[in-house]
């Protein structure tokens, strides 16, 4: 577990757009949201939102990581910013979870659970479930689970602990009513926010939300970008009221 400074006021901020063949303009509305943002906002974007699962261009979109991450690293001050990117590591290619944090790199991990109905496999490389851990920022803790590893339980398991769980995704449209139930059952379960975001393109579920650790969901609906302020008291309040052994 990675640390970071002390606890302030954050804001958390769950972001839903579409994303189009053209990288640079995906990242320019990226960073128009970000910058809609106040400062100490943790900001979740959708998976791979700047290239999208680019394969005809696959070499476009690997390259297009040294971009974006200088980028993100800037736009990332006073601010967090979690999404994934597809890079290159050495001769592997992985769907790289990252968090860019006060105008750093702070978190990184590959996609450990690649989706076999897409043939992620065959493109990228799968990261390890051990990898799935917790990082502290601003004495908060957070996990990611990208898109297809929130269904499996075991990693539920192993980010147990955490006060926020960032879900950036590109989700099925034909399996929409599993996203709600997923997120909104792992807030109740881990007794903790989740803030969950999906791409607006048309094969998606186009549903992004904020979650609280009692499972009351706000969607984005037609919303580009939706806020909550995030109460530390409530996770520590669910933990203490239904006292269910998550320290």
């Amino acid at each position: 577990m990675m640390m970071t400074s002390k606890t302030q006021e954050h804001t958390l901020c769950s972001l839903l757009f579409q994303t189009t063949p053209d990288y640079d303009a995906n990242l320019q509305k990226l960073l128009s949201l970000i910058n809609d943002t106040p400062n100490h906002s943790i900001i979740v974007a959708p998976e791979v939102c700047l290239t999208g699962f680019d394969y005809a261009h696959f070499d476009a979109a690997i390259a297009f990581a040294t971009k974006a991450n200088a980028t993100l690293t800037k736009a990332s001050h006073n601010k967090t910013v979690i999404l994934t990117v597809i890079e290159k590591v050495g001769e592997e290619v992985f769907n790289m979870a990252k968090i860019f944090h006060k105008g750093r790199e702070v978190y990184q991990r590959p996609k450990a659970k690649l989706f076999p109905l897409g043939e992620e496999e065959k493109y990228f490389s799968e990261g390890k479930d051990e990898s799935v851990d917790i990082v502290e920022i601003d004495g908060i803790k957070i996990a990611v689970l990208v898109c297809f590893e929130l269904r499996f339980k075991a990693l539920w398991q192993q980010i147990e602990g955490a006060d926020i769980v960032a879900v950036p995704a590109w989700w099925g449209a034909l399996r929409t009513e599993h996203f709600k139930s997923l997120t909104t059952t792992l807030a109740i379960m881990n007794q903790c926010y989740v803030v969950a975001s999906d791409s607006a393109n048309k094969e998606c579920s186009q549903m992004s939300a904020i979650l609280s650790p009692q499972g009351k969901v706000t969607y984005n609906g037609e919303k580009a970008l939706i806020t909550q302020t995030y109460l530390p008291k409530e996770v520590a309040f669910m933990r203490r009221y239904l006292n269910v052994g998550i320290l």
